[in-house]
């Protein structure tokens, strides 16, 4: 028997959008550790927002928002609010009813500049670490830095000492033959971004470093910082974060060649922190003498070490930090935090799916 072609659509509906779609779908498990994560941080909420008014945007909400935004590479909040309104896995991981009207992508904006956004995030980056199961090494680390580009022209570096509104005409923007440097000249779009060069031959841009400490036995991202780029910027972030290593016993610090000098290498080793990174032979001395090398650990290390490009990767592909569309450090150093902490759910999960298997 034929059934009838029902033009009209039900006004009601006991199922909601959580239910909707696959069972074995990715957000599930990502969503039920955002939530562990969110009731632990409630109370911080709840001090942050004023007793009377009118009531605005929950802030989990927000939150979850933005991880979805970091997981499906979408570059603005306009094309955020496409799919969240009509995509039902969309709305369940947010947790908005199929009847509530998606919000004007104004206030994601307005929310992104918010200072108190780095702090959510410094508080959100501990918090998903910790559901590692079995626990994250907390001895054996590896860290790394890259160039995230700044989102300012190359015509915005333009002479410290210039006036405002100079230059403007049309032929002020040819710099061939002109030396530039960041002692003597500033973005005027973004002033703390650097002009730098990922590699020796490459072509300069203004850029910020983001540097991470990624533990070795799971791949998880221990603690994220984010510098102006100059020349020992890898080094010096290197060492605030070795101090985010816990644990009472003696730790390993992992690392490229660029890390093996004897100033670095005395520091780490004051800090009871055993240096193990890649001996830089080229035209010199390495700073890495026997006692490292003579552990079975070092010779493990640069397996490890691997990890950490595809996890850089990930951040700038998916979660777009290849490009960053925020100026200043501080709105820079949220993100790439927020992003690594949304590396660490996509990572945590995939564990998961390791372990069934």
């Amino acid at each position: 028997m034929r059934g009838e072609d029902q033009k009209q659509d039900a006004r009601f509906s006991d199922v909601s959008p959580e239910k909707r779609g696959p069972e074995d779908h990715p957000l599930r498990p990502i969503r039920a550790r955002v939530e562990q994560v969110l009731q632990e941080m409630a109370p911080r909420f709840a001090r942050r927002y004023a007793k009377v008014g009118r009531p605005s945007i929950a802030p989990e909400r927000l939150l979850r928002a933005r991880l979805l935004q970091s997981f499906y590479s979408v570059r603005s909040e306009r094309l955020l609010m496409e799919p969240l309104d009509s995509n039902l896995l969309f709305r369940g991981f947010v947790a908005m009813p199929l009847d509530e009207e998606v919000w004007d992508h104004r206030v994601f904006s307005k929310n992104r500049d918010r200072r108190r956004n780095e702090e959510i995030a410094e508080a959100f980056f501990p918090r998903v670490r910790k559901l590692a199961q079995p626990p994250w090494s907390d001895e054996h680390c590896t860290g790394d830095g890259t160039l995230i580009e700044a989102w300012a022209s190359p015509k915005s570096f333009r002479p410290q000492d210039e006036e405002p509104g100079a230059g403007s005409g049309e032929g002020e923007v040819d710099f061939q033959g002109e030396p530039r440097s960041n002692d003597t000249h500033q973005s005027t779009t973004d002033p703390e971004a650097r002009l730098d060069q990922k590699s020796k031959g490459a072509e300069a841009k203004l850029s910020y470093l983001g540097h991470g400490l990624m533990e070795n036995r799971h791949g998880l991202w221990v603690g994220t910082l984010v510098t102006p780029a100059h020349g020992t910027a890898a080094r010096d972030a290197a060492l605030l974060l070795a101090e985010k290593i816990p644990g009472i016993k003696r730790v390993t610090r992992g690392g490229d060649k660029n890390y093996d000098t004897r100033d670095w290498v005395r520091e780490l080793r004051q800090m009871k922190i055993t240096p193990q990174v890649a001996p830089n032979n080229t035209n010199r001395s390495s700073a890495i003498d026997g006692r490292p090398t003579r552990h079975a650990g070092y010779a493990i290390s640069p397996q490890k070490r691997q990890r950490v490009e595809p996890s850089f990767g990930w951040m700038k592909v998916i979660g777009m930090l290849r490009k960053v569309k925020l100026r200043g450090r501080e709105k820079v150093s949220w993100w790439f935090t927020y992003v690594g902490a949304a590396y660490n759910l996509v990572r945590l999960r995939n564990l998961q799916a390791e372990a069934v298997a």
